[in-house]
């Protein structure tokens, strides 16, 4: 039987969306079964921390199970590699922080290219560090210290959580902005190096706030600045770094990714459902206890905000010379 031409265009226009609409039915009625959210990092620390409360969360509203994953290894990126490389259905997604842009330049032979292969899906926070020294050293101020580091080239020792941790580039950041020489110690953590910090064995660390803050009121450390570009809450008296060495700025952050060409619908709906627990008053209660300010974005504010972090910490890694362990 032969058709009209017209009925056989609106057949064949009815035909081409089809897909397209199955797809937009599929996101809709999203989850239908658990999802994994791979930490790339051992249990405890506070990426694990926030993924187990957003996994709750998940799992209370969309009705499905959010399953939390560790598979630490390689600066997290054995696991970022993982969801990646998962197919692209919304059902594995992956924590990516600070360290997932530093990675990429840090290791010359990541089997991915995370801004191409990623899908940003949400922001969730940001954490402070503190320039935080021990009290045996005579500098109280920033400026005291860059005028005392380079009095003394390459005898101030500055501890780090490992090679190419957040809290090591922080360190080497500053070293290139206020033109100082010091001798970077890796840790195999931050604790480790917080625990050589308190005994002297080194003399500052760019250490996180929530990890340092007890020791900082105590008197046990002393926090010259932190390195948010504006002062935080829980040291209201401190100053920022930038204020002394304009422009500069490091923080730790925590985001959800997912592999590239996962709906956007469904990225749509994550990033919608993760904005709400951030406005939610529980939650922001639980991300402060972290030390963390909620850093609620779109997907493609988000992307940039990847972009951008990898472009400026691999000028500093450069610097630095850092090479993996």
């Amino acid at each position: 039987m032969k058709l009209p031409r017209r009925r056989f265009l609106h057949l064949a226009a009815a035909a081409a969306a089809l897909p397209a609409v199955s797809r937009i039915a599929s996101a809709q009625s999203w989850p239908t079964r658990p999802v994994r959210l791979i930490v790339p990092f051992s249990p405890g620390g506070t990426t694990d921390i926030v993924a187990r409360l957003l996994g709750q969360w998940f799992s209370e509203h969309f009705h499905q199970p959010f399953v939390i994953e560790n598979r630490p290894g390689a600066n997290g990126s054995i696991a970022t590699e993982v969801v990646l490389r998962a197919p692209a259905d919304g059902n594995t997604l992956v924590m990516v922080n600070a360290g997932s842009t530093i990675n990429t330049t840090l290791y010359d032979n990541l089997n991915f290219d995370l801004i191409r292969d990623i899908a940003p899906v949400a922001s969730i926070m940001r954490v402070p560090y503190a320039m935080t020294v021990n009290p045996s050293v005579p500098a109280k101020t920033v400026p005291e210290f860059i005028a005392y580091a380079k009095a003394n080239p390459g005898k101030i020792n500055m501890a780090s959580g490992a090679i190419g941790s957040p809290t090591h580039v922080a360190g080497e950041l500053f070293k290139m902005m206020a033109g100082v020489d010091m001798l970077s110690v890796p840790y195999r953590g931050d604790g480790p190096a917080l625990v050589a910090l308190l005994g002297g064995q080194v003399q500052v660390m760019f250490a996180p706030v929530p990890a340092s803050i007890a020791y900082i009121q105590a008197g046990k450390l002393r926090a010259l600045a932190v390195t948010s570009a504006a002062r935080v809450t829980v040291l209201p008296d401190v100053p920022t770094v930038g204020e002394f060495v304009p422009g500069y700025e490091a923080s730790s952050w925590q985001g959800i990714g997912a592999p590239k060409n996962t709906p956007a619908e469904i990225v749509d709906k994550l990033n919608k459902e993760v904005n709400t627990a951030l406005g939610d008053p529980t939650t922001n209660e639980r991300l402060a206890d972290l030390g963390g300010v909620p850093m609620p974005m779109t997907p493609a504010a988000f992307g940039k905000l990847i972009a951008d972090e990898t472009e400026k910490w691999a000028k500093v890694v450069k610097f630095s010379g850092a090479k993996p362990d």
